[in-house]
């Protein structure tokens, strides 16, 4: 099976995505991810203002199938959520790189998006 991959995309082996975007980093997870999960029913967030850690939990996806940890793929300060996945959570399914975004992070630190996995990297672990 073959999954979307964008390459403006950065990953963490935990299927976390992270994009760079307008001063700040998007993240959310990976189409593979939204497929393993299956119908994702909950997302939960965490605030605006809040801080995130590379690498660290920073909530929570439930589907029909399991409950998963979210981890940040950047250290920083939250400035956006996706606040329509409370009321539409399969918007993770249906546009995990688009309208099913997580999160817009201020990154403390340009350098982390050095260690995440480029696509290519990312699309050999999936493989």
């Amino acid at each position: 099976m073959s999954f979307e991959i964008p390459e403006d995309c950065r990953f963490l082996d935990s299927h976390e995505w992270a994009r760079r975007e307008d001063g700040t980093v998007r993240v959310g997870i990976s189409d593979f991810a939204q497929d393993e999960l299956g119908d994702v029913v909950f997302v939960e967030l965490p605030a605006e203002g809040d801080q995130v850690t590379q690498g660290e939990e920073f909530g929570v996806v439930e589907s029909i199938k399991a409950v998963s940890d979210l981890y940040s793929p950047v250290s920083g300060t939250v400035v956006a959520v996706n606040d329509d996945l409370v009321d539409a959570p399969e918007l993770v399914n249906e546009d995990p790189y688009g309208d099913g975004w997580m999160l817009d992070v201020e990154i403390d630190d340009e350098s982390e998006l050095d260690d995440l996995l480029s696509p290519e990297a990312y699309d050999d672990q999936i493989a």
